[in-house]
């Protein structure tokens, strides 16, 4: 399958193909430098603090997705590819998204890798640190194991790592070696833990960490990933693809893994069971070993396998699949000559400016006058000054007269009359 590659990661090749630990060079003050610095050049082998420095952002990782990780950065260009695939892809999840990675033409380790996007961004942040991750692997792969237990020593002993929820944190012994195992608490659900080292480690003996992006100043866990939903039939991390071998001090895979879930490439055709990993250079796209005997070693065949358990002379390419030729790390990519020439006219301003209008606004001089009539108010009411008069003939009462006492005698022997009516007298009348 032909790749078209951005002119920006073409870009990254180039800088990749330096080969220098530019993270690593200097040490952070006068006081953490040793006596002599040690000279980091493309064909020499790192140092140890070198080391511990280069691995601290994913030491304490989950063994199985430490195993991926160390993989999958040995194809560097690949993981860029991934990381923008799954920018455009961001509708697709679960099991359609993990079906979709598999028909790209990356890595196993690279493809399982969208299943935890938040490990496949850790990686590209800096793509530098990540291939140097590669390179230090390739070139020294004991010695990067070493480092990670070095590193989870350091962090347990000051008490930066325990068991939680999210993780089960574990020592075993074998042959007079131990070895600090981390493994996720929940079969199903994988957590990417976030540290800065400097919290976990303090300052670095020598050099200082990757220039990464570190989310506080702590340790944490982001949001967890249920992997039952992107493989079917999922039966546990006993089963997962990558893993380390601390005691072997290498990186296993499991060949039950990848026919069991659909993936085409990665496996050794005809072993069951956990296989010593081994890094295919069909996947490496060109990018430059940081190693000139790396380099050397697989630098055999213009054409890689995509089966890298084979033997090379029994490899086929799947069908539908066409392997891409591998290009000698001793020629490196080559920018254009040309480059883009931006245009020397560029966009002129006019000069005529917009002109505010010189004859402004101008208030009427003739204000609104109110009238000089005012508003009366009427007369007030007058009463009529006449009053009222009673009437001046007011009839009479009429006169009543008193009882007039008859000239007949005595005392009560007359009549009295009022009123024209008449009355005996107690004791009126004759007497007898």
């Amino acid at each position: 399958m032909k790749r078209y590659l951005p002119v920006l990661v073409l870009s990254v090749i180039t800088l990749l193909g330096a080969g220098t630990l530019v993270w690593a060079q200097e040490p952070t003050s006068p006081v953490q430098a040793p006596a002599q610095q040690p000279q980091v050049q493309q064909s020499q082998l790192l140092a140890p603090q070198q080391l511990d420095n280069l691995v601290a952002p994913i030491a304490l990782y989950p063994d199985p997705l430490l195993g991926q990780i160390l993989v999958a950065s040995t194809y560097p260009l690949e993981v860029v590819e991934a990381g923008q695939w799954l920018q455009r892809n961001k509708n697709l999840s679960g099991q359609q998204l993990m079906d979709a990675a598999k028909q790209q033409p990356w890595d196993p380790s690279v493809q399982a890798l969208v299943a935890v996007p938040d490990a496949l961004t850790k990686l590209n942040q800096d793509i530098r640190w990540t291939t140097d991750l590669g390179n230090a692997f390739l070139a020294q792969e004991a010695d990067v194991m070493n480092a990670v237990q070095q590193m989870r020593t350091r962090a347990q002993d000051n008490g930066k790592l325990n068991s939680t929820p999210q993780q089960t944190v574990t020592t075993e012994a074998q042959g007079g070696q131990q070895a600090i195992i981390i493994e996720p608490a929940n079969q199903d659900v994988i957590y990417v833990p976030y540290y800065d080292p400097s919290y976990v480690w303090g300052p670095p003996d020598w050099g200082f960490y990757p220039p990464l992006y570190y989310s506080g100043y702590g340790f944490g866990f982001g949001s967890g990933f249920d992997l039952s939903f992107c493989f079917g039939g999922w039966g546990g991390w006993g089963l997962w693809g990558w893993g380390p071998n601390w005691f072997g001090r290498t990186v296993f895979i499991n060949n039950s893994f990848f026919p069991r879930f659909g993936f085409q490439r990665g496996f050794r055709s005809g072993f069951s069971g956990r296989t010593i990993w081994a890094h295919d250079p069909v996947h490496r796209l060109g990018v430059p070993y940081g190693n000139a005997q790396v380099a050397a070693r697989f630098h055999g065949s213009s054409m890689g396998s995509w089966n890298s358990f084979q033997p090379r002379s029994q490899s086929q390419p799947q069908q539908g699949y066409q392997a891409r030729r591998y290009e000698a790390p001793q020629q490196r990519y080559e920018a254009p000559q040309q480059r883009y020439q931006a245009p020397q006219q560029r966009y002129q301003a006019p000069q005529q400016r917009y002109q505010a209008p010189q004859q402004r606004y101008q208030v009427p001089q003739q204000r609104y006058q109110a009238p000089q009539q005012r508003y009366q108010a009427p007369q007030r009411f007058q009463a009529p000054q006449q009053r009222y008069q009673a009437p001046q003939q007011f009839r009479s009462a009429p006169q009543m007269s008193a009882p007039r006492v008859g000239s007949g005698g005595g005392f009560g022997g007359g009549r009295v009359s009022s009123g024209g009516g008449a009355r005996s007298g107690g004791g009126g009348g004759r007497r007898r």
